[in-house]
């Protein structure tokens, strides 16, 4: 693919290239194209259960994957900033597909032996070849998860000061238009509803989840409030309209050490009408990391740590995680099957067609391909190789 794309270019030239592209894109689109963005954190690497940041590893990279046959490909690779310390939906993609953003920007000094973590957003062009960051967006503070509506003009970012960025994407150019203060803690994960009028962000260290309203692209909120678990992380909501899943990871999103492999949660809400509800909470395996929503809202698949992410002489270690897939039925999740994961995985993402799971197999440094069946999860076997540790995985809106 990228073979050819170069030898148009050189051909064509650049502007006509380009036009091609954006073209070819917008085509792609249309014929419902499912590109999905996996960010990778090569710092960081786990070795007896335990994790450092070693010399001489290689960079972090953007992986973008085509998701629409099967088994799902890579089609694109970019070196960025990026860590794993954070709810697994620090990056997103486009409607259109034309831009990546990459959240959490980290490096780490040796010198100091420290990670120090950066202030900006990394905006990535897809419609050239090789892709490129184009744009760094200083939003103020370190940035957590990203969420963009499926009109693709809107962007939100929760953030570790408690507040939400709202930024305006214009064509190819992204521009911080607002700020929300909503906590005095972190924020956690953030999503639109299917329609865009609002967005559910959550409240990782005070507990609970808040209700965005956005109306004609401003954005605001009555601090309507969600109830949830402890720390509540990854949340995720159907392209139906009717639910959103949040998962609440425990002691372990609020303290970095002192936790076992003790009991979470994730809490199923209403979002059919308004005040939002929380009509479920269900206890799951320690750390449910992600939390992910089938687009036709019929099923939510959670992967949690299961002890995999302590040390190997720990109480309650496991040398893997589960996940866990479960099936809407009369407004309640009733759990169907549940498969082995890899040691401290961490994002996971339906595909479009519902059909098939993408699960981040972080030690693994792969990316697993789980099909649904009807509610009978296999593992098909199939493995996308990255570069790096797999952290944080986004599709485009839906």
């Amino acid at each position: 693919m990228k073979v050819a794309l170069r030898a148009i270019n050189k051909y064509l030239g650049k502007d006509v290239f380009l036009a091609a592209i954006l073209a070819m894109v917008a085509a792609s689109s249309a014929m419902g194209a499912d590109l999905i963005v996996s960010g990778n954190d090569a710092k960081f690497v786990r070795e007896g259960g335990v994790g450092g940041y070693p010399e001489g590893v290689g960079p972090d990279t953007l992986t973008v994957i085509d998701a629409s046959v099967f088994p799902p490909k890579v089609v694109e690779t970019v070196e960025v900033r990026h860590t794993l310390t954070g709810p697994p939906q620090q990056v997103g993609i486009t409607p259109t597909g034309e831009l990546a953003i990459v959240s959490a920007p980290t490096f780490y000094d040796h010198s100091n032996q420290s990670l120090v973590m950066e202030n900006y957003l990394q905006i990535v062009d897809l419609t050239v070849s090789p892709a490129e960051i184009t744009q760094r967006v200083d939003v103020g503070t370190h940035p957590q998860a990203v969420a963009i509506n499926r009109e693709g003009d809107l962007m939100l970012v929760s953030t570790v000061a408690g507040t939400v960025v709202v930024l305006e994407i214009d064509g190819k150019s992204v521009e911080v238009v607002d700020e929300i203060k909503i906590s005095d803690g972190r924020l956690s994960g953030i999503s639109f509803t299917h329609d865009g009028s609002t967005a559910i962000v959550g409240l990782r260290d005070e507990q609970g989840a808040v209700v965005l309203n956005i109306v004609d692209g401003v954005v605001s909120t009555e601090l309507d409030r969600i109830t949830t678990g402890i720390a509540p992380y990854a949340i995720d909501v159907s392209s139906d309209g009717k639910w959103a899943v949040i998962g609440n990871v425990g002691l372990a999103g609020i303290v970095t050490s002192g936790h076992q492999a003790d009991a979470d949660s994730f809490t199923l809400v209403d979002t059919s009408s308004k005040p939002y509800r929380a009509v479920q909470h269900v206890t799951v395996p320690s750390i449910p990391e992600a939390v992910t929503i089938s687009p036709d809202g019929r099923w939510i698949a959670v992967q949690t740590m299961n002890g995999s992410s302590l040390p190997y002489d720990a109480d309650g270690y496991n040398p893997v995680g589960t996940v866990l897939l479960y099936e809407i039925q009369d407004g309640q999740a009733v759990k169907t099957s549940e498969l082995p994961n890899g040691e401290a995985s961490q994002g996971m993402v339906f595909t479009a067609d519902n059909k098939y799971l993408l699960v981040q197999f972080s030690t693994e440094q792969e990316i697993a391909v789980f099909a649904v069946n009807d509610g009978d999860m296999e593992d098909t076997g199939e493995r996308i190789p990255v570069s790096g540790a797999p952290v944080s995985i986004r599709s485009m809106p839906r």
